[in-house]
């Protein structure tokens, strides 16, 4: 993944809820990530999200922190406020409280946003109540996954 961003001059960041920094962790567990990988987003309370994301505090009243609403502002949020050209944002219910009838534990919104085409990809995830690591771990390789995708689908 790392090799193709690198051959199409793109850089990468992360604007992560209830993955706490795994997304970035794997991306920076690749020697030579600093090649493209600008930084991380670790923003866990609502609060960070509008103070580091620019994720309106209405987007969040109206839809939830845990919504493709939010989930698309946190990436286009993370590439308007760093040096990224492609951005994957996740923000989901990991458990093993927190879950509704309409938003149950194992929810993950997450997205991509492109600043070359301004394309976003936008993917909810229902993992279940795997218990709160496999929550976490399923998140991380779907936003891999989903970031591997936006950079393949990127023109050269």
């Amino acid at each position: 993944m790392l090799s193709c961003a690198r051959k199409k001059n793109i850089i990468l960041a992360t604007a992560e809820s209830c993955t706490g920094g795994l997304v970035i962790s794997a991306l920076t567990e690749i020697s030579g990530s600093s090649d493209v990988v600008t930084q991380g987003f670790i923003t866990y309370s609502n609060q960070a999200k509008t103070a580091n994301l620019s994720v309106p505090e209405k987007t969040i009243t109206n839809h939830g922190a845990v919504s493709i609403e939010t989930a698309c502002t946190m990436a286009k949020g993370a590439v308007k406020n760093s040096a990224a050209t492609i951005a994957v944002s996740v923000t989901g219910i990991a458990g093993p409280h927190g879950g509704t009838a309409e938003k149950p534990v194992g929810l993950v919104h997450m997205a991509v946003f492109n600043r070359k085409n301004s394309q976003i990809i936008h993917q909810a995830h229902r993992f279940g109540n795997l218990g709160r690591n496999k929550v976490r771990e399923a998140s991380v390789i779907a936003a891999l996954n989903l970031l591997l995708l936006s950079i393949d689908s990127d023109a050269p």
